[in-house]
């Protein structure tokens, strides 16, 4: 995985700024996902995963930095041509498949309304034949084009929202907590769903997620995030293995695993950011200590974790 297919530069996405109660969502995140990958996002609920999602889709426009998709600045002044060209390519599966889905539209018509707007059928019957197969490719059946939403379980709604994004054959997905409402049963067959499209169709994924035992089944690289920040990123195997930032270790030992006598020993490393507070002319930047391991820290803390990784090897 060679060639960059989308470029997150310095992005910062802030809310109600330069008000007291100013909110800094997304601050200064930089990070590269490469064509045919799946890179994890995770941290904890209001960390700014989703907000990040959402800023490089273009549903909230950035405060700041740039995005940039195939070579073209997502974030730059666009004709509405250019934008519906650009919204092709991209594509969100959200959430909650229960709000994602409009109760008062067919099933035919909300997976249809991407053919619709960008023109991708000759006649009503290109365009129904298009949606049964949308329909099957996600596991469910053309009797269900008539249906509405409420008809359906939430694990089938999912792949409702999965086949709409599949509509305008996009190139990259970006799946925005897609299990987290479903029940366990289900996630594994929605995310077994999601790694067979991207065999069939060579798709792009940035997967945002808080369980980190699925994130790790279906990403190549993790990053993890902050208060806003990205605080380190690495392929999966490595940062599972050997998670560098204070942050990460902590996120990692609370992950639960079915063994007695693991849980009963399990020693939980807590994270306190108090402890980690750095002097004002500290900078913090994303730096290599391994090869395609990137921290959050001060040169100081660089230099030990260079050593320490030296060391292990």
């Amino acid at each position: 995985m060679t060639e960059k297919l989308l470029e997150i530069k310095n992005l910062k996405q802030y809310f109600n700024q330069g008000k007291p109660n100013e909110v800094r969502a997304v601050d200064g995140i930089s990070f590269d996902i490469y064509r045919g990958e799946t890179l994890g996002l995770v941290g904890e609920s209001g960390c700014g995963k989703s907000t990040t999602g959402r800023s490089i889709i273009r549903l909230y426009d950035a405060t700041d930095g740039e995005v940039i998709f195939d070579g073209v600045n997502v974030h730059g002044k666009k004709s509405k041509k250019d934008l519906k060209k650009f919204n092709r390519k991209m594509q969100m599966i959200f959430q909650d498949p229960y709000a994602s889905l409009n109760p008062r539209m067919k099933v035919m018509d909300i997976i249809a309304e991407g053919l619709d707007i960008h023109g991708l059928f000759k006649n009503q019957t290109e365009r129904k034949q298009r949606v049964f197969e949308l329909l099957e490719t996600v596991g469910l059946n053309k009797e269900h084009a008539n249906r509405y939403p409420h008809e359906f379980s939430g694990g089938q709604r999912q792949r409702l929202g999965i086949a709409r994004a599949l509509a305008v054959d996009p190139e990259f997905i970006i799946a925005d907590e897609p299990i987290s409402a479903l029940d366990v049963s289900i996630q594994a067959q929605v995310v077994n769903l999601l790694r067979e499209l991207q065999k069939e169709k060579g798709l792009t994924y940035l997967f945002i997620a808080h369980d980190l035992s699925m994130v790790k089944y279906i990403s190549d690289r993790i990053g993890v995030m902050y208060f806003g920040k990205l605080v380190e990123l690495a392929p999966a195997e490595d940062l599972y293995n050997n998670p560098m930032h204070p942050y990460t270790q902590s996120l990692l030992s609370a992950i639960p695993l079915p063994d007695p006598n693991y849980e009963r020993n399990r020693v939980r490393k807590s994270y306190d950011p108090a402890v980690h507070n750095y002097a004002e002319n500290e900078e913090l930047e994303m730096r290599e200590i391994t090869p395609g391991h990137f921290v959050l820290c001060s040169e100081k803390e660089y230099e030990s974790l260079k050593l320490a990784s030296a060391a292990r090897v």
